[in-house]
């Protein structure tokens, strides 16, 4: 009797023991429940106040431009800056300088710091070195810095970052578009190969420079190899009198094409204003000449300045790194990019003017470059820094630009090919 009823009450006390287990289990299972459904709401709402600071929140964008919208160089910047307000309206404040002088830019950058900038573009070369001065001074504004390399010099900035299109592939596309046009007036017997002369208005002989025009030559010469260049250098970006000037000699020296790096329609308006019946057919960089030289403007290209401007704006809303935020090559805290990433673009290709099959061209081109088949700076050539002539370069050897930075630096003037006209 004892024995069974120990029996009765061990079992009892067993079932009891797992009767127990089983309710702890059922506690623990609905304490990790009720745990998870709080994470999730905790993460819910954290994510939802975070996304709605982000849209809540509000930045002030300058920028500084050497010019304003009449001049094509600055026009691209202000399509960028406008996308951006069109984008993000009432979050974004913009202040926008025009017409600053190189030079006076140091005044423009302070009114911009006291306006209570998050953000500020500048937009010209030689705004490069006042501009890192100021982002060192200031590290809590983002300054960012088109077409200039130094990013990755000492001091190094966290705040300081510089960007541009890889604007050659452009320059190269344009230079095969011309080179048709070459080709079909050497067939039509209006020139001789021996008159496959281009002329090139420059502003200045900087790498930027030397290297567009090194690679449109480039571009013409795989079509035309007999096609040589003439270039003259207004030694300003924005000269409408002196460019047309340039151009109009060049035109009467026999150049056929003209094409140019400056900020005007002086090139556009002088082969427009050739006598007829002399053959010359236009080359623009940044902006379509088409409205101003409808019967002589050929293509154009340009860089696109919007995708890193969005880009940077998008960053530093949502607090993060610009380079981390941007599509394109890095190079610390500089970024560069090409047809791959819409960062260049062509112009409009003029079908009146235009030889036969010169679109299908272009776009074969630029495939070329969006799959990283196409070597531009490579060939039987020998460059000579202008300012060193002791210092050359074999192009066999081949020369990749923008390898470091998204600034161009082949600067190297071609013999033979390249003639500088004082």
């Amino acid at each position: 009797m004892e024995r069974l009823t120990y029996a009765v009450c061990t079992k009892n006390m067993h079932m009891q023991i797992i009767a127990g287990k089983k309710r702890r289990s059922k506690v623990k299972k609905v304490y990790l429940v009720t745990l998870c459904t709080c994470l999730v709401v905790i993460a819910f709402v954290s994510a939802s106040v975070y996304f709605l600071r982000d849209e809540e929140k509000e930045i002030t964008v300058g920028f500084v431009y050497v010019g304003d919208a009449s001049t094509a160089y600055t026009s691209n910047f202000i399509d960028a800056q406008e996308a951006i307000q069109t984008k993000y309206r009432d979050q974004v404040k913009v202040i926008a300088l025009n017409n600053v002088a190189e030079g006076t830019e140091s005044e423009y950058l302070q009114q911009l710091v006291y306006a209570g900038c998050d953000l500020i573009f500048t937009t010209s070369y030689n705004y490069g070195t006042v501009t890192k001065e100021f982002a060192e001074k200031y590290p809590g504004i983002e300054f960012c810095m088109a077409t200039c390399a130094n990013a990755n010099e000492e001091p190094l900035l966290k705040n300081y970052h510089t960007f541009m299109g890889k604007i050659y592939q452009g320059r190269y596309t344009a230079g095969v578009a011309a080179g048709m046009k070459m080709k079909e007036l050497i067939k039509e017997g209006v020139i001789t190969r021996q008159q496959a002369k281009i002329g090139y208005v420059a502003a200045y002989p900087y790498a930027e420079v030397i290297s567009g025009y090194t690679a449109f030559l480039l571009g013409v010469r795989s079509v035309v190899p007999e096609a040589v260049m003439t270039v003259r250098y207004t030694n300003k970006w924005n000269d409408y009198r002196t460019e047309k000037k340039y151009a109009k000699d060049l035109i009467d020296e026999g150049c056929v094409i003209i094409s140019q790096h400056s900020d005007t329609a002086g090139p556009a308006t002088a082969c427009e204003e050739t006598a007829a019946g002399t053959p010359v057919y236009l080359v623009s960089y940044n902006q379509s000449m088409e409205d101003v030289a409808p019967t002589t403007y050929l293509t154009g290209c340009k860089i696109n300045w919007e995708p890193y401007m969005m880009g940077a704006v998008d960053a530093v809303l949502n607090d993060r790194v610009i380079e981390k935020s941007i599509k394109g090559t890095v190079n610390g805290n500089d970024i560069g990019a090409g047809f791959e990433e819409d960062w260049v673009q062509m112009l409009e290709l003029n079908e009146i003017t235009a030889a036969d099959g010169t679109a299908e061209k272009m776009q074969e081109v630029i495939r070329q470059f969006e799959q990283g088949k196409l070597d531009v700076f490579r060939g039987d050539y020998v460059g000579a820094d202008p300012d060193d002539p002791d210092d050359t370069y074999d192009l066999n050897q081949g020369y990749t630009e923008n390898e470091f930075a998204s600034a161009p630096s082949f600067h190297y003037v071609l013999k033979d090919v390249i003639r500088i006209e004082e």
